[in-house]
């Protein structure tokens, strides 16, 4: 059987605007305010900081991606490294981010939309316009992207460094102050890993280059070198970016809630027209990030189900247009699920645990690779080995430890919810159909007994009227013959 082979066409140009392209996105524009309410005038530290910690890993990637340059980037690591259940829970992080990811796009989109509506003017409370804009802007990007609407691309990358570029440059001319006192509420000291980890999505993107090896030219030399350029000029950009808005916009005011920092900054540096321009940008980005998001969920879905740990509907395609609409839908319900929170902190924060756990995945998949694979080429080999991808895994697991622990505790929900739908594959329709059917039929057994209790009179829960006793009678009775047979028949079946 003939394997055709994508063309590998990109080179380093093209590579690094991947890499940028990925990474700047919505973060940028929603996250600053936060994680200033944290680390305070020490914001620009926290970034630099964080790009360092994301280097760490991006370095494997480095490696794994020159010798595995596959579609499908840290998934297809895993499941060369290890196979079965680790690389199942490594799609599963990556989907977590990604669902998450969207959702934090959709409500960027939202804040910088209703800029330019006069909200005190709608009769509607502001946080759930906020929800309604996020929701309303996922389903139109549904169904451009069912339509197979074409992606953003390496121009309005471009188009944001030049947008970026201009905005610090307007901030050194304008003057900086540094603002070094702050309210003791801002910047604690103990807040500044949490800011780091907070920040921790804004690098992410670089990790596209990896994910699409397949198409770059000698990725032996040419995707290592796209990645520590693009973490170069992400660190520059973002610091830069930082150290202007917070040396001209008070640190309370980029604090608040609801602020779009960069609009703020703008607005004092350049006028009213700068704030439209930040703001028009972000909405841009916040388009370009929820239309990546959902290409990328496709593309994580449509893997897991092709090798047997998600259902295989999900592997349908339009009839008209070819698109895979299915798993389009299936990722969309979950984004308008978490955007419809309209908390940006809480959204972030779990795309930032899924994100650091699939982190330490890959560099363990790394490692695994070394003594597994030890003649696998690897034209670019990780500096420092071992040191520096254990560095990666304990680095991650040490910031998991700073999530907002609303955010932690669903994100543990959520790996139950992907160990179930493991558990459901690995033991089979048929074993699961018997198990449920056995507990079909204990629930039955023990509504017949208490349908018996309730009409002998011995038990009457709550004093209930004669009349009430006797519709709980009869209810009893239904949901216990209606569990009996669907005990039997999911036991006896055969289908």
């Amino acid at each position: 059987m003939n394997k055709s082979k994508t063309p590998r066409e990109l080179g380093l140009f093209q590579a690094v605007m991947i890499g940028l392209g990925g990474a700047v996105g919505i973060e940028i524009f929603v996250l600053l305010n936060y994680a200033t309410y944290l680390a305070g005038p020490r914001i620009v530290l926290v970034l630099f900081v964080c790009g360092i910690i994301n280097l760490l890993t991006m370095l494997s990637f480095c490696e794994l991606g020159a010798a595995i340059p596959e579609v499908g980037g840290e998934y297809s690591y895993a499941k060369a490294a290890f196979g079965g259940f680790l690389a199942f829970l490594t799609g599963w992080f990556r989907w977590i981010s990604n669902v998450f990811g969207a959702a934090l796009a959709a409500l960027g989109f939202a804040y910088h939309f209703l800029y330019f509506v006069p909200t005190n003017i709608i009769p509607v409370d502001e946080s759930l316009l906020v929800a309604l804009v996020a929701v309303a802007i996922i389903a139109v990007l549904t169904v451009l992207s069912i339509r197979g609407t074409m992606q953003m691309g390496a121009i309005i990358v471009i188009a944001f460094i030049a947008v970026f570029l201009v905005f610090i440059a307007a901030g050194i001319l304008h003057g900086l102050e540094l603002k070094l006192s702050y309210p003791t509420t801002l910047g604690e000291s103990s807040n500044f890993v949490a800011a780091v980890t907070y920040t921790f999505l804004m690098f992410l993107g670089m990790r596209a280059i990896a994910a699409g090896g397949a198409v770059v030219k000698k990725p032996g030399k040419n995707i290592p070198r796209a990645i520590i350029l693009s973490a170069v000029l992400l660190m520059v950009l973002y610091c830069g970016i930082a150290y202007v808005t917070i040396s001209v916009v008070s640190l309370e005011e980029i604090a608040a809630p609801t602020a779009l920092p960069l609009s703020i900054a703008a607005k004092e540096i350049l006028g009213e027209a700068g704030a439209i321009i930040l703001t028009i940008a972000g909405i841009v980005a916040a388009l370009s990030s929820l239309s990546t998001a959902i290409m990328v969920q496709s593309s994580i879905t449509r893997g897991l189900s092709r090798d047997g740990y998600l259902p295989k509907f999900l592997l349908s395609t339009h009839r008209r247009f070819k698109t895979p609409h299915i798993v389009i839908i299936f990722g969309s319900i979950f984004y308008i699920l978490f955007a419809a929170t309209g908390v940006v902190e809480f959204v972030g924060s779990v795309a930032a645990f899924a994100s650091l756990l699939g982190f330490a995945l890959v560099n363990l998949s790394l490692m695994k690779l070394r003594v597994k694979k030890p003649y696998l080429p690897r034209p670019f080999k990780v500096p420092l080995y071992p040191y520096t991808p254990i560095a990666g895994i304990l680095v991650s697991l040490i910031l998991l430890i700073f999530i907002e622990p609303r955010a932690f505790s669903l994100g543990i929900g959520l790996i139950a919810l992907g160990l179930l739908a493991y558990y459901v594959k690995m033991v089979g329709y048929h074993r699961i159909r018997i198990a449920f059917g056995g507990v079909s039929l204990g629930i039955g057994g023990f509504t017949t007994f208490l349908a018996y209790r309730v009409g002998t009179g011995f038990t009457v829960p709550l004093a209930l009227s004669p009349q009430l006793t006797t519709i709980l009678f009869y209810f009893l009775i239904f949901v216990s013959i209606i569990s009996i047979l669907a005990g039997i028949f999911n036991i006896v079946s055969k289908g």
